[in-house]
């Protein structure tokens, strides 16, 4: 294969992780398909199935993107200059957005568990998102952080309430 085929066939397959990356995140797991794929990436479904050997292959590619994109957004925090502990923490756990893309993140999140291949790649990427937290230098478990916020954001998303400010306040109250 040559380097101009070579570069377009890693095109190719990047557009259809970020079509089901995209997915993902507006209609949870389960929105994900070949057809969906494809017409979001604007490929032919063959290309879904030429580039991954099946669905769960799929998902695990999208599942390992949105987990290194959530890391990701947590390390950009952790560099920036923070006015208080609590702010960063709950900038670094929460993706950008407003409460409806924080609906649909917790609602992804929570599906996730019922695909294997979703899941997988979610508790593979842990470990990048864990040590961005710990970038943030404070004195608890990762995963106890991050279970702080998504708990006040859980709470807030289910009582109706503004989630940025309720899980600030709850996280403040603990660091």
């Amino acid at each position: 294969m040559t380097d101009g085929r070579r570069a377009r066939g890693e095109q190719r397959r990047a557009a259809l992780v970020g079509a089901a990356v995209a997915l993902v995140r507006e209609g949870g797991p389960a929105a994900v398909s070949h057809r969906a794929v494809a017409a979001r990436a604007g490929a032919s479904l063959s290309a879904t199935t030429y580039y991954f050997a099946d669905l769960d292959e799929l998902l695990a590619a999208a599942g390992a993107e949105l987990a290194e994109q959530w890391a990701a957004h947590a390390r950009a925090v952790a560099a920036r200059e923070r006015s208080s502990a609590a702010q960063a923490l709950v900038d670094a756990v929460l993706p950008p957005g407003d409460d409806r893309v924080l609906r649909g993140h917790y609602e992804h999140l929570a599906g996730a568990g019922r695909l294997p291949a979703l899941a997988g790649a979610y508790a593979r990427g842990r470990a990048a998102l864990d040590a961005a937290i710990a970038g943030l230098g404070l004195p608890w478990p990762t995963e106890v952080l991050v279970a702080l916020v998504d708990g006040a954001a859980l709470a807030a998303l289910s009582e109706g309430r503004d989630v940025r400010a309720h899980a600030r306040e709850v996280v403040a109250r603990v660091v």
